[in-house]
């Protein structure tokens, strides 16, 4: 029962340490997010670069599997290319030793006089768990969860470690035959390295239990290379089951680098150790030497680092390999447009929140594109109508209903991982965002369908409806360039530019309805064109309304004051003698109203009132 209860206690202290690490993981994320994206995201096509940034996004979320799946995100949102990401991976598979090499705190000697005996583990671990509950519990800065969450994940961890070495000091001489094994059985060490790292999926989880044995009872350094390679293996395969569900062609590509990468160091190192092991420079005296826990992490961080360094010249070759195991698939154009924006949001960045919205934003920024053009297209289509072009408009709308969807889903699908204020703020403009851009686009189909009703009807609008016409849309084509590059820049002096001009919208609106009532009640307008125009203003006048709500969201999102009381703000600003506003409106007032005024309120070819219902008989399809 001893033995059992000996294998409890050290699978604990694993639950521990893969615990700790998790939450220091989780911890760092929260606080750099926005820094490894930006970080990531700058890689140049030089491989070094990406390799450093791979080695350093690493070491600060301790996970090499984080990292990669982070680039494979990266990949598929097209910040990166798949040829980019290479350095990056092979980068990740050098910062994951950055774990074993903290680990190794667990050999420090030091007394209590000794500035060192700080750093043992058994003093770190309390303290930094002490600091780590202050923070969240007692400081109530933004910050300071994270922090405290970093701290307490660090602790937890070398609880786990110390519960493990406890354990294993218990089973010192059956787990000294176990590894003993190996050093006459390479192959079978190997596949254990595999084996355990895949059931276990953490390479660092693995090379701690090595280097607890190691302080315990010690290991020779020919029990466990072989152990040490196969567990960069085992690591490699779980990282390619987890990111290659749901993968782009490119993303999958990404993957197989991970694993072609360690196949080829894998087989460089046991080349390597055995040219040196038959030429009697890996003699005795390091073949049977005896490690402790930072002689394990000594050696997997050479069994990283020196492959990588060796075999980074050849990430071309590894991309030749990928792109011929993954070739590229044929699509259309519009299957390339939906597959290039809706790929975007990867799942595998959700538990990122700083990552995450980031993609989603980008994701939004496509729709508003998307609606502005279908704006346009229906624009189009009153001045020139296009059977081909109706068709490309009503395909983009349902695009750009699968994008809103995907997106909201997305949106929410972070919320249990947002732990920082500004990000749920964030969030909460997303979801409104892709709304007014959706609702856009729904606009614009409306106001293609009237437009097309018309056509089917043989009916014109006059030539002086037209005008008029042309103006409006041009002040919604003004109040949507406007909208769409505050959400695009993240500009708030942008944003603030919308409600004065969706205010003179609303007036020239109201102005040329008034022109059409002057226009019915003089009998010079055909029923069913007079119909369809109020319905074309109406349609433009709520994507201005769509612009001014998107705009005064962005505004929320910055400033706490107007968020969750925009209405508020919006009626305070249209009641105030604010000057920016004020001098907007009437600058805005003027060019519109200027180039209204030049345009005769009915067609100069009609006579008046006195023409009367003969007048509307004799130009039934060209009048309004």
């Amino acid at each position: 029962m001893d033995a059992f209860y000996n294998i409890v206690s050290m699978l604990g202290g694993l639950a521990l340490f893969l615990y700790g690490m998790r939450i220091m993981g989780d911890g760092l994320k929260s606080n750099s997010g926005g820094a490894m994206k930006a970080a990531l995201a700058k890689v140049t096509n030089k491989p070094v670069m990406g390799f450093l940034l791979g080695v350093i996004v690493t070491c600060m979320i301790q996970s090499s599997t984080a990292t990669i799946v982070l680039t494979v995100g990266l990949v598929g949102a097209g910040f990166l290319t798949f040829r980019q990401s290479i350095g990056i991976v092979l980068g990740a598979n050098v910062g994951t030793a950055i774990t074993a090499q903290i680990i190794r705190l667990m050999d420090l000697q030091a007394g209590a006089t000794s500035i060192l005996y700080f750093f043992k583990s058994d003093n770190l671990a309390p303290m930094a768990l002490l600091i780590g509950i202050i923070c969240i519990m007692f400081i109530k800065k933004r910050s300071a969860s994270s922090i405290g969450t970093i701290f307490m994940g660090f602790g937890i961890l070398f609880v786990g470690l110390m519960n493990m070495s406890s354990a294993v000091a218990t089973m010192g001489d059956s787990l000294s035959r176990l590894l003993t094994s190996f050093e006459d059985n390479y192959f079978l060490g190997f596949l254990a390295g595999i084996g355990v790292t895949g059931v276990i999926q953490s390479s660092s989880a693995v090379v701690g239990i090595l280097q607890s044995i190691a302080s315990s009872v010690g290991v020779h350094f020919c029990g466990v290379f072989a152990v040490i390679i196969g567990v960069n293996i085992g690591d490699c395969l779980t990282t390619f089951l987890v990111c290659r569900i749901g993968a782009s062609r490119e993303q999958i590509r990404t993957c197989l680098i991970h694993i072609i990468y360690n196949v080829f160091a894998a087989s460089m190192i046991f080349i390597a150790i055995g040219i040196l092991r038959g030429t009697g420079v890996l003699g005795d005296n390091i073949w049977y030497s005896t490690l402790n826990s930072g002689g394990v992490a000594n050696v997997h961080g050479l069994f990283r680092l020196v492959p990588a360094i060796l075999l980074l010249p050849m990430n071309g070759l590894f991309a030749k390999i990928a792109e011929k195991l993954v070739p590229d698939k044929p699509l259309d154009d519009m299957d390339a447009d939906i597959e290039k924006n809706l790929r975007e949001l990867d799942e595998r960045l959700i538990s990122n929140p700083g990552l995450a919205l980031a993609e989603s934003e980008h994701l939004i920024g496509h729709m508003a594109d998307v609606s502005f053009r279908n704006v346009k297209a229906a624009t189009k289509q009153l001045f020139e109508f296009k059977t081909k072009r109706d068709d490309k408009l009503r395909a983009r709308e349902n695009l750009l209903d699968r994008m809103a969807d995907a997106s909201s889903k997305y949106l929410i699908a972070i919320s249990p991982h947002i732990a920082l204020e500004q990000d749920r703020r964030n969030q909460s403009f997303q979801l409104r965002a892709l709304v007014c851009f959706e609702r856009i686009g729904d606009l614009a189909v409306n106001i293609e369908y009237n437009v097309a009703s018309l056509n089917d009807a043989g009916k014109k609008f006059s030539p002086t409806a037209m005008e008029e016409l042309k103006l409006a849309f041009s002040a919604i084509r003004d109040i949507l360039t406007v909208a769409t590059t505050g959400f695009k820049t993240g500009r708030t002096d942008i944003a603030k530019q919308v409600e004065p001009l969706e205010e003179v919208i609303d007036e020239l609106m109201e102005a040329l309805r008034g022109r059409h009532v002057t226009r019915m009640t003089n009998n010079l307008c055909d029923p069913m064109s007079g119909i369809e125009y109020q319905n074309l203003l109406q349609h433009l006048e709520r994507i201005s309304d769509q612009c001014s709500d998107l705009a005064v969201y962005q505004l929320g999102k910055t400033d706490a004051n107007i968020y969750g009381n925009e209405h508020q703000y919006i009626h305070n600003l249209h009641h105030s003698n604010d000057e920016d506003y004020q001098g907007a409106f009437n600058e805005n007032y003027k060019k519109y109203f200027d180039q209204l005024n030049a345009i005769p309120v009915v067609p100069e070819d009609h006579e008046r009132a006195s023409a009367g219902a003969e007048a509307a008989k004799t130009v039934p399809s060209s009048a309004n």
